[in-house]
């Protein structure tokens, strides 16, 4: 049998379900139950559903309602201050490796950007997680029924977006070019687990090109490699952006790949967008680099070759 419990607010919500669901898990193993957690529309409160026999949901339901009782008269200061579904620094707990978390102030930064906004453009140099966190951060907002599906994309300059006559159907034709998001899936989920939310269309990974004529609802979505733009191409895809829906937009204005004189379109969507309030902007440096210790020394000497060489040229 299955029975619903309303959870009213975010208070509620961390009551019942623990940090990083720490207390909802124990309550599963405890009770011998299954739990869904569906967040409501804005956001604010969820629809907590408990499967299983008559008797082992009734215990169960009586826990929780308890825990709110006793949480409504007595919060602890860690609870108050534990009200974020980024908290404690950690995005995301894979079952097989150690938690993904915040590892500088401007990873942080950005992990509370996605939370507290729909739309975030970050830019930085190769090495400092943009890809990785906003994944880890799509995963999460899944688990915690914020969205109800993830939307990954990048374009694929390599291939001119003109994908027609490479071999094979269109997954073989775009795959070596998302090489470096299935790696970050990969890694947090699992090839099983992976495989599964693709089959169901829970999780899709398509070319940038493939975007257009779609709209987005209640949907993680994420650009990557945004640099290689062109100004129409990001118009297109912020356009995307449906009702209950978040976008991360990731670019590294020192690799753009795109023909000579054509313009980035990520470049040019940072100055129109600039003082647009509703929008986070997060700048990552040579100093949030999480790669091999040596990449910073490699990012601070190309820097400060090019400086060099920009002064030589004028």
């Amino acid at each position: 049998m299955i029975k619903t419990l309303q959870l009213k607010n975010q208070d509620e919500i961390l009551l019942a379900l623990g940090t990083q669901d720490r207390k909802l898990r124990a309550l599963e193993k405890i009770f011998k139950v299954v739990v869904f957690v569906k967040y409501d529309e804005d956001g604010a409160g969820a629809l907590l559903s408990v499967k299983g026999t008559n008797s082992r949901v009734d215990k169960a339901l009586a826990k929780i309602q308890k825990d709110l009782a006793d949480g409504s008269v007595r919060k602890p200061l860690d609870l108050v201050k534990d009200t974020r579904p980024f908290a404690d620094n950690i995005i995301f707990r894979p079952e097989r490796t150690k938690p993904v978390e915040a590892r500088s102030e401007n990873q942080k930064k950005y992990i509370e950007s996605v939370f507290s906004h729909d739309l975030i453009l970050a830019s930085g140099p190769a090495g400092t997680g943009k890809t990785f966190l906003a994944c880890a951060c799509a995963l999460r907002a899944l688990e915690l029924g914020m969205v109800d599906r993830i939307v990954v994309t990048r374009p694929i300059v390599e291939a001119g977006e003109k994908l027609g006559f490479l071999p094979g159907d269109i997954e073989e034709k775009v795959d070596p070019y998302l090489r470096p998001i299935y790696d970050a899936f990969y890694s947090m989920l699992g090839i099983e687990k992976f495989n599964a939310l693709k089959y169901n269309r829970t999780l899709e990974i398509v070319p940038l090109a493939y975007m257009r004529g779609r709209t987005l609802e209640k949907a993680f979505i994420i650009l990557d490699e945004a640099q290689n733009t062109l100004p129409a191409q990001m118009k297109m895809f912020l356009t995307r952006l449906g009702v209950g829906s978040k976008m991360i937009v990731n670019g590294d204005l020192s690799q753009i790949d795109l023909p000579a004189h054509q313009p980035s379109g990520f470049a040019q969507a940072r100055e129109v967008l600039s003082k647009t309030k509703e929008i986070a902007f997060v700048e990552f440096t040579g100093e949030d680099v999480v790669r091999h210790p040596l990449v910073k020394n490699v990012i601070a000497a190309y820097e400060k070759w090019e400086k060099k060489a920009s002064k030589e040229s004028k």
